[in-house]
């Protein structure tokens, strides 16, 4: 299983935003729209977010035109596996609950 801590919600969704390469206001938007609306990111939140994301080598900031202010992201390698691990470690949660609760009913 992960090496890592369990992923916060917010964590999660960007990273699953970032499967394909964003900026910022894209994230927020697929984080939205994939949490059916629970994970609403603030630009001071998704920046704070995207930076330790950044610096744990999890997502890399694309290079930008000189004349553009937009920053693109994209998932690296280490990101992917961070983030299929996640789905792993959520897999096994649900599965346990519904295991147990069928032994219940």
């Amino acid at each position: 299983m992960p090496d890592h801590p369990a992923l916060t919600e917010a964590t999660y969704y960007i990273l699953l935003s970032l499967v394909q390469p964003r900026h910022g206001y894209g994230i927020m938007q697929r984080a939205e729209s994939l949490s059916g609306g629970r994970v609403r990111l603030a630009a001071g939140t998704l920046y704070g977010a995207l930076n330790t994301l950044c610096d744990k080598g999890w997502i890399l900031q694309l290079p930008a035109p000189d004349d553009s202010r937009r920053k693109d992201y994209k998932l690296t390698e280490l990101g992917l596996k961070v983030l299929k691990n996640e789905v792993a470690r959520l897999r096994e949660l649900a599965d346990n609950g519904e295991k147990i609760l069928r032994e219940e009913a």
